[in-house]
């Protein structure tokens, strides 16, 4: 997709154990990170999907597996209307990377924990940039791999992808 990053994470061991960089400005990925938070999830939980329309993101598995589903919806972007489904293990050491203008979303199968960076403080979202569609929104194109995962209360709630999508102007994407 374009614009997404996927970035390998080198681990260095030694007797004393591992050490890993999880982010440098050097990989030249749209983020320039203002919060990081860690977030556990239960079994079967799915967050999202959300749109932002004036923050970039980062997601990285520390524990357990992750499936993040993402679309492309930025007017003019090659990749625009695809979506992709990314399968993450704890193994992996690898980074998601993207840029606003992403539906996204992550289903854990599993009791997972995530690291989970956004180029805008949690406090300074605003509602218009605080965005959703329902998950299993067949228009989507997102295969997810669960059936009746737990949602936020506001996510049951989220409008189809043609609503939200309306909602949205173009302007405002780019």
């Amino acid at each position: 997709m374009h614009g997404v990053v996927t970035q390998s994470l080198q681990v260095h061991r030694d007797e004393r154990g591992s050490f890993r960089e999880i982010f440098k400005d050097l990989w030249g990925t749209p983020l320039h990170p203002t919060q990081w938070s860690v977030v556990h999830s239960r079994e079967n939980v799915l967050r999202g999907p959300h749109l932002h329309l004036e923050h970039d993101e980062y997601f990285l598995l520390l524990q357990g597996r992750a499936f993040v589903g993402l679309r492309d919806v930025r007017p003019g972007s090659p990749t625009r209307d695809r979506s992709c489904l990314i399968e993450l293990t704890e193994d992996e050491e690898t980074a998601v990377i993207f840029p606003r203008g992403f539906l996204h979303g992550w289903y854990f199968p599993v009791q997972s924990t995530h690291i989970q960076a956004v180029s805008q403080a949690y406090e300074e979202y605003h509602p218009h940039d605080n965005l959703g569609c329902l998950w299993s929104d067949p228009e989507l194109e997102i295969p997810w791999p669960c059936r009746d995962p737990i949602l936020a209360d506001r996510a049951g709630s989220f409008p189809p992808l043609s609503a939200l999508l309306e909602r949205v102007s173009a302007a405002k994407l780019q």
